[in-house]
């Protein structure tokens, strides 16, 4: 008997629960062997880092700032959808269908399953089959209970959000200990020019973005938020700095124990460091960092869902997906419709490949929505955001990420082509389905089929009561 809407259940705590969740996944204990491979050397690697922090920040202060000006939610989409307008938000939706969100969701996958099996194999890797199939079932874990109740979502994106920081804790506290003892031998020539290559940095960026990913997760369920205007920018600045701090310490924790042939050669760093620094908690820790990738799988499903919801709701997606579960108050049908798409790249994809792959797509449209913010900021001076950031933020931020993506091309040709190629197949789809002045031609004939339809069953109706009067003048004759 009620209005049926998601409801406003995310607090503050629970804001910067998703976020830190969210970021704080398998990036950190995956992504420095892509850093340093792209990187060359120690040095320019933790440079790497702190400068990925950076450019969060400032993309995450962009995106508080649009999400104190525009009150729907729906993230990167309705960002681009209204500063930028109808084909770049569409464009958008299609990549982030086919490539940019199911790569990322088998990703973390990936790094879950291999974390979860490593205890039970080492020290040995984990057969590949087997990863796969424990990723699988985690996912599908994550999905129902996306499903079945966002209370209980959020809840446990706060208890595991904790368990993230657990895990950093127990990687970063014998680190700083043996770095305190003297062991500095790893950092020794950590600047060496020789090994590094110019044109594989933007993939060390892309690695090291990937483990930042995360800080725009309150734009998709702005709706949800509670008192919004101040919600978002706090939980945003705190989560932020947070994990920057976090990331450099166990960056350096890990150059401290293990040299960079060791993180080279490593398939889980994290799994590595504790063999060689803490082995008592060579069973715990690598549970820690698959609950991790868990609650980063959790908060992808909970925010994409939304993006879904946004779009039908736009007229952009089907409308089946604007639907939401009468009793749980769920968006079922956003939830469930990745399912496919991301069982078909987990059986088939490769952890670094598919980082490459779906990065370049999420980083263009990402520069896309905050040029949309300076676009908004130029079309409209008169309104007065309650959050606004200097003007030199988004610049910056937008021209750091169009250029990095520009860079790829020359990086990783392969998989940058196919991600750009996706991208492009939107056109015609836009142009043919969702564009509604597409065809003139199409309305007349259209318009004629109603006027002819319209005619018929009008001259059918009066052949009848023609009939019927024919019909009584015989009896009555």
């Amino acid at each position: 008997e009620e209005a049926i809407f998601l409801r406003k259940k995310i607090t503050l705590l629970r804001a910067f629960s998703l976020l830190i969740g969210s970021m704080v996944g398998s990036g950190i204990f995956i992504s420095p062997k892509g850093v340093l491979k792209n990187s060359g050397s120690v040095g320019f690697s933790l440079l790497v880092w702190f400068s990925c922090g950076l450019l969060s920040m400032f993309g995450a202060l962009c995106y508080a700032e649009l999400g104190t000006r525009i009150t729907k939610s729906g993230g990167h989409y309705i960002y681009i959808l209204e500063t930028l307008g109808p084909l770049p938000s569409f464009l958008f939706l299609w990549a982030e269908f086919f490539a940019i969100r199911p790569a990322n969701s088998a990703v973390v996958s990936l790094a879950f399953g291999r974390y979860m099996l490593e205890p039970f194999f080492a020290p040995c890797a984990a057969p590949i089959p087997a990863v796969k199939l424990v990723s699988l079932l985690g996912y599908y874990t994550v999905l129902t209970l996306n499903s079945w109740s966002v209370t209980w979502s959020a809840r446990l994106q706060t208890a595991l959000s904790v368990v993230k920081l657990l895990a950093l804790a127990l990687i970063i506290v014998p680190g700083m200990m043996l770095l305190a003892q003297g062991h500095t031998e790893n950092f020794q020539d950590a600047f060496d020019r020789q090994s590094l290559v110019l044109d594989k940095l933007p993939l060390a960026f892309y690695a090291g973005m990937f483990a930042y990913s995360g800080w725009f997760q309150t734009g998709f369920v702005r709706e949800e938020l509670v008192k919004p205007e101040r919600n978002i920018p706090l939980a945003v600045i705190v989560s932020v700095i947070t994990v920057i701090v976090g990331y450099m310490l166990t960056n350096v924790s890990y150059y401290t124990v293990l040299g960079t042939e060791d993180v080279l050669a490593s398939p889980a760093v994290a799994v590595s460091f504790v063999q060689r620094a803490f082995k008592s908690l060579i069973s715990v820790v690598p549970v820690l960092v698959a609950l991790s990738c868990f609650g980063t799988m959790n908060g992808g499903i909970f925010t994409f869902s939304r993006t879904l919801f946004v779009a039908s709701r736009e007229g952009q997606w089907p409308p089946l997906f604007s639907m939401i579960h009468i009793r749980r108050h769920t968006p079922l049908p956003a939830v469930m419709l990745m399912f496919p798409f991301v069982t078909a790249m987990v059986c088939i994809g490769d952890i670094y490949h598919l980082l490459n792959f779906f990065s370049f797509s999420r980083w263009l449209f990402i520069g896309l929505a905050t040029l949309g913010l300076i676009v908004h900021r130029c079309r409209h001076p008169e309104l007065h955001s309650p959050f606004q950031v200097p003007l030199f933020v988004p610049v910056s931020f937008t021209i750091i990420c169009l250029f990095t993506v520009a860079m790829s091309f020359y990086s990783d040709p392969v998989n940058i082509s196919i991600g750009c190629t996706i991208v492009l197949s939107g056109f015609p789809v836009y142009y043919l389905i969702i564009h509604r002045q597409m065809s003139d031609r199409c309305r007349n004939v259209f318009s004629s089929f109603l006027f002819f339809s319209t005619l018929s069953d009008y001259l059918t109706h009066k052949l009848q009561l023609l009939l019927e009067v024919v019909q009584q003048e015989i009896k009555t004759y």
